[in-house]
């Protein structure tokens, strides 16, 4: 008997350690690990400088509070703001802490100013923002709303990609538009470039602020530090987490200083946000991910990855339906049954996980090795080849 509630339908496999892009389970079979934890496991798994950097950190300070100047977080904040649009970063746990202070951030800058009627959240219908009562009722989904009334107001919503949906639902209250980038628990969906630049305008236009969730898309795997800058917009609030912290829990929220004058001392806090343990790793992961050629490598894996999804995708089209991503956010949109596809999937030692519309996603770590995805390749195309 497990004493672990059973609010995850976890399968039956237990891992005793990892290297790289690969997994070794406690019965000692390799996996190739192209889930990353979702997204977060940037570098793979044990990766020397990530373990150097927890060593060092965790022989001098593991944990002080808020109250106290942390020196780790200095450097981190600088390093996001120099590299971004952002001037002012707090730090949290996790993406969706940083959703939750993200609204909280919007909501408080019209207040701030005047105009405390300002305060709905725009945001798409069917998304996922995390599971916080807040974010849940900002993602618009009836499935995973039931059962947690009553309602969380304060959010409107409209339809993915539709501009003339979006601008029917924004009104003299609404405060902010809120999405994903590159949406991923809602079945890979990227905007185009034109999207968010007239998302960008609109915002302008009418006086509201442009939250991009980049919580899963961001930190380089989109192929870009962030998914956004495709498309060259500047937004005004980006919360982010899972693959800065590759691996370990760290999360935050970057903003203009512009809007950061309304978080003054007391508006927002967070225990563990920017722990130096957490910061020691952030860090080293902005380190990794801006050396010479690394987000390029990104990229020509991508490029390379998606086109022989999509020569496995001709070869079975009654199989596969689509493929989608940016980088290496990865979608296999399959005709068949999707639980069925990645037990095959994980039976071939390939590890993935579900999304949205029948999709199956792909998560590769970002320093992932050419002659792996070759591999990966190979496992999708025999597990096809089965039906």
């Amino acid at each position: 008997m497990s004493y672990l509630a059973s609010n995850y339908n976890r399968r039956k496999i237990a891992f005793k350690k990892g290297k790289g892009s690969f997994l070794y389970s406690v019965d000692g079979k390799k996996y190739l690990d192209f889930l990353s934890g979702i997204a977060v496991n940037t570098l793979g798994h044990s990766n020397p400088n990530l373990i150097k950097a927890l060593n060092v950190q965790a022989k001098k300070v593991w944990h002080v509070s808020n109250s106290f100047q942390i020196p780790e977080g200095e450097n981190l904040a600088k390093k996001l703001s120099k590299r971004t649009f952002a001037e002012k970063v707090i730090f949290v746990n996790s993406g969706a802490e940083a959703n939750e202070t993200a609204i909280k951030i919007a909501r408080r800058y019209f207040y701030s100013i005047g105009k405390p009627y300002k305060n709905r959240i725009l945001c798409i219908k069917n998304s996922f923002h995390g599971r916080t009562l807040a974010n849940i009722f900002a993602s618009g989904s009836k499935k995973m709303t039931e059962g947690f009334g009553p309602k969380v107001t304060g959010f409107d919503h409209f339809k993915y990609g539709d501009l003339k949906s979006l601008k029917s639902k924004i009104s003299k209250k609404t405060a902010a538009i809120f999405f994903e980038t590159a949406m991923g628990e809602s079945g890979i969906k990227v905007h185009t470039n034109k999207f968010l630049k007239d998302v960008r305008k609109i915002c302008n236009d009418k006086n509201i602020l442009l939250i991009l969730d980049e919580v899963q898309c961001g930190i380089g795997r989109s192929g870009k530090f962030f998914a956004y800058e495709y498309a060259k917009v500047k937004p005004d609030i980006v919360p982010i987490a899972k693959g800065i912290g590759g691996g370990f829990p760290l999360g935050a929220v970057l903003m203009t200083k512009k809007v950061s004058k309304c978080m003054i001392p007391g508006t927002h806090g967070s225990t563990y946000g920017g722990n130096p343990l957490a910061m020691a790793i952030g860090n080293t992961i902005m380190n990794e991910v801006f050396k010479k050629g690394f987000l390029l490598n990104v990229r020509n894996n991508s490029t390379y990855f998606l086109k022989r999804l999509n020569l496995i995708k001709k070869k079975y089209p009654k199989i596969i339906k689509e493929i989608r991503g940016i980088g290496l956010l990865i979608g296999i949109q399959v005709n068949v049954d999707l639980g069925i596809f990645i037990n095959k999937l994980t039976k071939n030692r390939l590890l993935t996980i579900r999304a949205a519309e029948n999709v199956v996603r792909i998560l590769p770590p970002l320093n992932v090795k050419k002659k792996e995805i070759d591999l990966a390749l190979k496992i999708i195309n025999n597990v096809c080849s089965e039906y």
